[in-house]
């Protein structure tokens, strides 16, 4: 089984979906403009991301480029459909359509899912399609989710298939049962949680799976923000951070590039997603990776608190 071709960095689309606070049309387009002009091929969306928006917004940056020039990740497993109360803020986002989010991980709703994916990325096939957060399905994503996905595989439908999930171990469980050729996994392997690198990463690394990190800064703590996996960030990650944070300055290396870099180290990790609402934050992840880090700095992180 090949690696996927990424680069080392995906652009995340969930930000410009609108996470945690509305993104205009044209800071959407300005963002994605800039993770183009960094050389950024990679973009990674999914219907829960603004309910659509997402893939709406990368569809239509994307559209007139050459085709063989970019690769696009999508999802399934929720499919929208109209929203029968409000909207703002549900699953922490904001200033999108008015649509609502239903599981489904049926043959058909997998078909239907990335058929309507398809329509708002203005595409007729995508690079990867993952099975996207069946914590609670994982029989069903394996006995119908993955077969289906495998079927339009093999119609050129879709390129490599998948699953993205916060669980390491549910990740690895599925992984283990299923035909895929890459897997994205979120929040569970960074300078502030090693979950994924227990059973995850080396399965991978021994299947030649493809693996995507997402959550490299963890969800914002990790570059200057005050969540971490979603929520408020407790003392204690606060402190971790804290001891990070001076490591990285004795060495005049900022924290976020030590999160990215770090991530990028694992053999097993084929490229980092990376979310941005700003050209400014793409450009700087997008710099961090010519930064030279000296072997002591890493040595210096992984040795006692």
């Amino acid at each position: 089984m090949a690696k996927l071709n990424l680069g080392p960095l995906v652009f995340g689309g969930g930000s410009i979906g609108g996470l945690y606070s509305p993104v205009t049309e044209e800071a959407a387009r300005a963002t994605l403009a800039a993770t183009w002009d960094a050389g950024i091929r990679a973009f990674d969306t999914a219907p829960h991301y603004g309910v659509g928006l997402s893939e709406r917004r990368i569809g239509d940056f994307l559209a007139g480029l050459p085709r063989q020039e970019f690769i696009v990740s999508t999802k399934v497993g929720r499919l929208l459909v109209p929203a029968c109360g409000p909207v703002e803020g549900v699953d922490d986002f904001y200033g999108t359509p008015e649509l609502s989010r239903v599981r489904d991980y049926t043959r058909d709703g997998v078909l239907r899912s990335l058929s309507e994916s398809l329509g708002r990325l203005r595409l007729d096939r995508v690079d990867i399609a993952l099975i996207h957060d069946p914590d609670d399905h994982l029989l069903q994503a394996l006995d119908e989710a993955a077969p289906a996905l495998a079927e339009l595989r093999d119609q050129g439908v879709v390129g490599a298939i998948g699953a993205g999930m916060n669980s390491a171990d549910k990740l690895a469980w599925l992984t283990e049962r299923a035909d895929f050729d890459c897997v994205l996994i979120a929040n569970r392997y960074s300078l502030l949680e090693d979950t994924a690198d227990r059973v995850l990463l080396p399965l991978c690394a021994e299947r030649g799976i493809s693996v995507l990190a997402g959550g490299v800064f963890g969800t914002g703590v990790l570059a200057g923000g005050d969540r971490f996996e979603y929520a408020p960030a407790s003392a204690e990650v606060k402190a971790r951070v804290a001891r990070l944070r001076d490591i990285c300055d004795r060495y005049d290396v900022p924290l976020p590039a030590a999160a990215l870099r770090y991530v990028l180290r694992h053999p097993a990790v084929t490229a980092a997603v990376v979310g941005a609402r700003t050209p400014a934050e793409i450009q700087a992840d997008a710099a961090y990776l010519a930064l030279g880090i000296p072997d002591a700095m890493w040595a210096a992180i992984s040795g006692p608190a």
